[in-house]
């Protein structure tokens, strides 16, 4: 068999994922049914869903994994999901939530790990799992060893996801891809710059922080300070905004200050990319993600070290010739990772789902 016809994606509107499979499905040659979990996409979202040719949005009602207060709501809606998948006869099913990849499917089923409980609480240094969520990764686990074939958006983070829920297989890398922003014209801005969930403790607020109080610049921080579980973080010389829409976002990155992650955990990135597409030159937290997708584009700094992060941003600050070749590093590495060359590799992850010989070898 060959490429799918039909493929039923999960997404929900509260995340990356949705950004992810709009530009993914706009980007497949088939037919895509995207059906949502949790809180219902607002005008916008759908507006723009509904204007890609060959989606069918599908609004389930269905709990999110990670708000969930326990595992039946999220069985139940594994499930749900699988009947759907028969109703509308995909060809492959692409579940962006591998807890729910547990059930007949009637189609292989391809999970893909985008950022989960276990490997951010391994990378927390947390130690075992709090018995009251423990539920949650031994779900993913289950749906991970229960999936035809599984994914992640690096290798850096398929290797933490094997190492975590003990895989025999390695999931296989396909890296995330984003349509750059429209950008306005703008005046440069004389500082750096961070995107995120600063209220994330493996984001590395409190280091950019701290390297905001020894720059002799301004240090802007864009994102939510207060988790959707309750946790706030409270910086003292960062200038945070808290979240803004995507307009407003586009505007800060067309002043190309330095872009800044301090992350001590990362799957992947979208910030850093969203910020290298505009030509902000980059520094990084040296984690293996990072250095995966950015070798030899970015600066590089041991994570958590805010004399190391404050001396690099005010290096690039400092000099506007290094500041614009940087930028220009970190923006011609970002042509690599395109919507297109996520469809490319996961359609040949369908593919080899779908070819029988695979099965009988």
């Amino acid at each position: 068999m060959g490429a799918p016809g039909r493929i039923l994606m999960t997404a929900d509107a509260v995340g990356g994922v949705w950004r992810y499979a709009l530009e993914l499905a706009g980007a497949l040659d088939a037919e895509v049914v995207l059906a949502v979990l949790g809180p219902a996409p607002d005008a916008g979202q759908r507006a723009e869903a509904e204007a890609l040719p060959g989606l069918r949005l599908v609004e389930t009602g269905l709990p999110l994994d990670w708000l969930s207060g326990g595992p039946a709501p999220v069985l139940a809606a594994g499930a749900a999901v699988a009947r759907l998948a028969r109703e509308v006869g995909a060809d492959v099913v692409h579940l962006n939530s591998p807890a729910l990849a547990v059930g007949d499917f009637g189609a292989p089923v391809i999970a893909v790990n985008h950022g989960c409980l276990g490997t951010w609480w391994d990378a927390a240094g947390k130690g075992a799992v709090d018995p009251g969520l423990a539920w949650l990764p031994d779900l993913v686990g289950q749906g991970l060893r229960s999936a035809d074939r599984t994914v992640a958006p690096t290798r850096a983070y398929a290797e933490a996801v094997a190492r975590c829920y003990a895989l025999n297989v390695v999931p296989t890398a396909v890296h995330n891809g984003r349509g750059a922003m429209p950008l306005p014209d703008a005046a440069p801005f004389p500082g750096a710059l961070t995107v995120g969930r600063l209220w994330d403790e493996v984001k590395g607020t409190d280091t950019l922080d701290a390297a905001a109080a020894r720059l002799d610049a301004p240090f802007v921080a864009i994102g939510a300070t207060r988790a959707p579980h309750g946790a706030t973080v409270a910086p003292r010389h960062l200038q945070t905004t808290g979240p803004l829409p995507e307009a407003e976002l586009a505007g800060w990155l067309s002043r190309r200050p330095v872009f800044a992650s301090a992350a001590r955990f990362e799957p992947f990135g979208l910030a850093v990319l969203e910020a290298a597409q505009a030509g902000c030159p980059l520094v990084l937290s040296d984690i293996p993600t990072f250095r995966e997708l950015w070798e030899g584009a970015a600066t590089f700094v041991a994570a958590g070290d805010a004399d190391g992060f404050a001396a690099a941003i005010a290096a690039l600050l400092a000099d506007p010739v290094r500041h614009a070749a940087n930028g220009a590093a970190a923006q011609a590495r970002a042509a690599r990772y395109t919507p297109a060359a996520t469809a490319a590799g996961m359609s040949a992850i369908y593919r080899d789902a779908l070819d029988p010989r695979q099965d009988a070898a």
